[in-house]
């Protein structure tokens, strides 16, 4: 399973957070959605966005990335992919 987690941030916590399934490729689809569900305004993909999503799977907006007047100091959005997480060396085995 894959999702995207979106969390809005406010002196240095999380305020606000939902998760959204999608692929890596429906990133922007999934950030649209829990925008609305949050009921705060889109905001604006610059290419500096495009990089850091694109090598490292997440990447941050502030104030600066929305036309409307927003309640929190930046948004952070991070792609999760449950089954590449998962660390195959036999160290990190528990036992669960």
């Amino acid at each position: 399973m894959t999702r995207l987690w979106v969390r809005l941030m406010k002196k240095h916590r999380i305020d606000r957070q939902t998760t959204r399934e999608c692929t890596f490729d429906g990133a922007r689809e999934a950030l649209d959605e829990a925008c609305r569900e949050m009921d705060v305004p889109r905001p604006i993909w610059l290419p500096k966005n495009e990089r850091e999503f694109a090598s490292f799977r997440m990447t941050a907006f502030t104030r600066d990335h929305f036309v409307e007047e927003i309640a929190f100091e930046r948004m952070e959005i991070e792609f999760i992919d449950d089954v590449r997480r998962k660390s195959k060396d036999p160290r990190n085995d528990f036992g669960f």
